[in-house]
């Protein structure tokens, strides 16, 4: 798939037109993104490109794991200083603040909810737990690298994309039901706590800060906007707008759920609140409601694309627990060490932008 001897991929997405693979493991050396099929000519901001990484990175606070990364790009193909050339692009970021003896155990002693034993299962003890290996969240940055450009692009295309923290544990912040979504003003998701508004940034910080001081963590929902799709975008069946985002949207991990529009709150309604009537609006057809979230049958209506994202707390918490022992093959109580995010859900705001934004670039170029 991939003619390149730099690295091997671990996971691969083979879209309509890009084909993207991650390499690396979470206290490896490096990890990094392989894209082929974007095209050449197109042009980025390497500064905005560095801020929109920053928005993924950790940061001193109640939210954030103490591990900080620079998470500082470096492209070995596919870019001339600020220009896509055509090639296969390669971008590799370095480890440089890994605490590997934190992991010691993890791979006798999995982690509850985490996948620790699933690995082990699959791979076998040999296999690289240190800080999660290749199911770290830390793999979450080069798809930031790729997905900011694609971000960028799509941008002078008149689509945007802008993803916020709609809760966190049972605490709600506002969401794309409560605004006018083509027309709000969206800067204040760019702040650490990434909320539509920042009236809500008390009540969730205490959220977050309840869970840390408990040893505990707690997870969140994410909503995204896409603003400025053109209409017949997607596909039916298995070639849905909705499982192609569905499909990157899985890909971040700790995600293990997904909504568009008002999605499973229609499953408690009846047809005549649920449908979306249609209007001229000069000579545009629009409708006057959004519940299906701007797709109908797998294609883009002309509507905003919304969507909600469940996010889970991170297993690795520091209250004991419950574990096993695959080399003694006996119950085990296990306190889980090393540096953790209270709600990962936080961070993982930028990186459904990324992966939305590959997923409509790749159905768009």
């Amino acid at each position: 798939m991939y003619v390149s001897s730099y690295r091997t991929p671990f996971s691969t997405y083979n879209g309509e037109k890009l084909k993207i693979g991650v390499f690396g493991a979470s206290h490896g050396k490096e990890i990094g993104v392989i894209v082929e099929g974007l095209k050449g000519g197109e042009t980025f901001d390497i500064d905005e490109l560095k801020a929109f990484m920053y928005r993924r990175a950790a940061k001193k606070g109640d939210f954030s794991t103490a591990r900080t990364e620079p998470d500082e790009p470096v492209f070995i193909s596919g870019v001339n200083g600020n220009k896509l050339n055509g090639e296969t692009l390669i971008a590799v970021i370095e480890n440089k603040n890994q605490k590997s003896s934190d992991y010691g155990e993890t791979f006798r002693i999995p982690r509850p909810g985490h996948a620790d034993y699933t690995g082990y299962v699959k791979f076998g003890k040999d296999f690289d737990f240190r800080g999660g290996g290749i199911f770290s969240g830390r793999l979450t940055a080069p798809l930031c690298v790729v997905g900011g450009i694609a971000k960028q692009i799509l941008e002078k295309k008149g689509v945007k994309i802008h993803a916020f923290l709609e809760s966190v544990g049972q605490v709600s912040a506002k969401s794309y039901n409560d605004i006018d979504v083509e027309n709000y003003d969206y800067r204040n998701t760019t702040s650490e706590l990434p909320l539509l508004d920042e009236s809500d940034s008390e009540k969730i910080n205490a959220e977050i800060k309840r869970a840390k001081a408990d040893g505990d963590s707690v997870g969140g929902k994410i909503g995204c906007v896409v603003l400025g799709l053109k209409k017949g975008v997607g596909g039916t069946m298995f070639n849905s707008l909705e499982s192609d985002i569905s499909r990157l949207i899985f890909g971040i991990p700790a995600v293990k759920g997904i909504e568009f529009g008002r999605g499973f709150a229609l499953s408690e309604t009846v047809g005549s609140i649920a449908n979306d009537e249609f209007y001229y609006s000069g000579e545009e057809v629009k409708t006057k409601t959004n519940n299906n979230g701007g797709i109908n049958g797998g294609i883009s209506n002309g509507m905003p694309i919304t969507f909600s994202v469940a996010v889970k707390p991170t297993p690795s918490i520091y209250k004991e627990q419950n574990s096993v022992d695959l080399i003694l093959k006996k119950d085990v109580k296990f306190t889980v060490k090393g540096r953790h995010d209270a709600c990962i859900a936080v961070r993982a705001v930028p990186v459904v932008e990324a992966v939305t934004a590959l997923s409509i670039l790749d159905k768009t170029l």
